[in-house]
């Protein structure tokens, strides 16, 4: 699991609207050959990859890359995952920024950990710069000229999925209200992602609800015994009267 923690990956911002699409492709039962041949098809004609030629046509093939390790590929790892969070999607579609960020996080560390910098910077400030949260991940990822680059473009596709403002400011950013997630469903999907994107297979309860990595949501106290029946992938274990930790199944 080491190595996908070390990987980047994202070389574009990923819009919530291409993630919808290849979702609603997906839970239409399009194949994964096919899914990609019509994201191509549909990024090449809507205009919003940039001026025609070479480069747009890379640009688009980063983009499709993403999405398609997101939702119709992922690793072999994540595929009941992926297919839990599909019928979270079924069954609750006003719910799907949660959904979408639970898988896009387990796919791609690096977005879980963009996300858990911003978030730190925002519990001790009402707004954060992209500067500072570069400079937190280059101590993770080591002073590399993509930490910053690739960092822009997730920061860019907070801003785009709605749970980041710009402000008059360039590059710095505020919250917006956090978003209500209580059913448990959701709540597991997200910290069985927080698991897969850490470098540890378990994590005391109370740490995973409370990831800054999560600070679009408004994630409840629950006890983890309330979250097996929701999250097979999931064990409980208890050390003393009151400390919880959730552990990745075997």
């Amino acid at each position: 699991m080491g190595a996908r923690q070390n990987t980047i990956g994202i070389k574009q911002a990923i819009p919530f609207c291409w993630m919808q699409q290849t979702a609603r492709f997906m839970l239409a039962g399009v194949h994964a050959r096919d899914i990609r041949r019509e994201l191509h098809a549909a990024l090449a004609s809507s205009g919003t990859m940039g001026k025609l030629g070479e480069r747009s046509v890379l640009t688009r093939t980063f983009l499709v890359n993403n999405l398609m390790s997101i939702w119709p590929s992922p690793s072999a790892e994540l595929v009941p995952f992926r297919n839990r969070a599909l019928h979270a999607l079924q069954e609750q579609p006003d719910q799907e920024v949660a959904i979408h960020w639970a898988m896009i996080s387990a796919a791609y560390p690096f977005w879980f950990n963009t996300a858990r910098q911003t978030g730190r910077l925002l519990n001790l400030q009402l707004q954060a710069t992209q500067a500072q949260i570069v400079g937190r991940l280059k101590e993770q990822y080591g002073d590399r000229q993509t930490v910053s680059r690739y960092a822009r473009y997730v920061v860019r596709s907070f801003v785009e999925w709605g749970v980041l403002n710009d402000t008059t400011a360039p590059g710095c950013y505020m919250k917006i209200d956090a978003i209500p997630t209580v059913d448990r469903k959701l709540i597991s999907l997200l910290l069985y992602a927080a698991l897969v994107a850490g470098r540890e297979s378990k994590a005391p309860l109370n740490d995973l609800l409370a990831n800054p990595a999560f600070f679009p949501f408004d994630l409840p106290a629950i006890t983890g015994e309330s979250l097996m029946g929701e999250a097979p992938a999931f064990k409980l274990v208890r050390y003393g009267i009151d400390d919880e930790f959730l552990v990745l199944a075997e």
